[in-house]
């Protein structure tokens, strides 16, 4: 099935992120230690059509690269190389930690569970992954209140309370 790849790469450990076959939805995959990620992407690639890359891209708050951006070149020359074929693309990495964090509070992940810097990099690579996807589908979706059947809506049955 054709996925899309989401990269969070660090120094340490590289967060990955896959697309539904449709391209609509992504979802954390694994964290691996760098220095198996290209290994670990082979592999993958062998029972999955990968059709693109998103990378996420280190910047600073004004928009230029951070310190970190370095590595990701380096990285990413390393990519180019051991998958000719497949496009790369980079996407604005700003506050995916901060995020990922929020979704694991949101979750109802233990503080404990959270302070795992793996489910941080898994998770930071699927806000990439689906920003990336979000951006380039031309929409995104949203939930249409009005959109709801009267027959499910709380007010077709009265003032929304259970009967006893």
């Amino acid at each position: 099935m054709d996925r899309i790849v989401g990269i969070d790469y660090g120094s340490a450990r590289v967060g990955l992120a896959q697309s539904d076959p449709l391209g609509v939805f992504a979802s954390p995959l694994e964290t691996v230690p760098t220095a198996k990620i290209i290994e670990y992407l082979q592999k993958y690639a062998a029972s999955e059509t990968i059709t693109r890359f998103v990378v996420g891209w280190p910047t600073n708050m004004d928009g230029a690269p951070s310190e970190a951006a370095k590595d990701v070149e380096v990285f990413l020359k390393r990519l180019e190389k051991a998958f000719p074929g497949i496009p790369v693309t980079l996407e604005d990495e700003r506050f995916t930690s901060v995020l990922a964090h929020r979704v694991m509070i949101d979750g109802g992940m233990k503080a404990s569970d959270r302070r795992d810097k793996a489910s941080v990099d898994k998770i930071s690579a699927a806000i990439i992954l689906q920003s990336y996807m979000d951006r380039t589908s031309g929409s995104v979706a949203s939930f249409d209140p009005s959109a709801v059947p009267d027959t499910l809506s709380r007010k077709a049955g009265g003032k929304g309370k259970r009967k006893k």
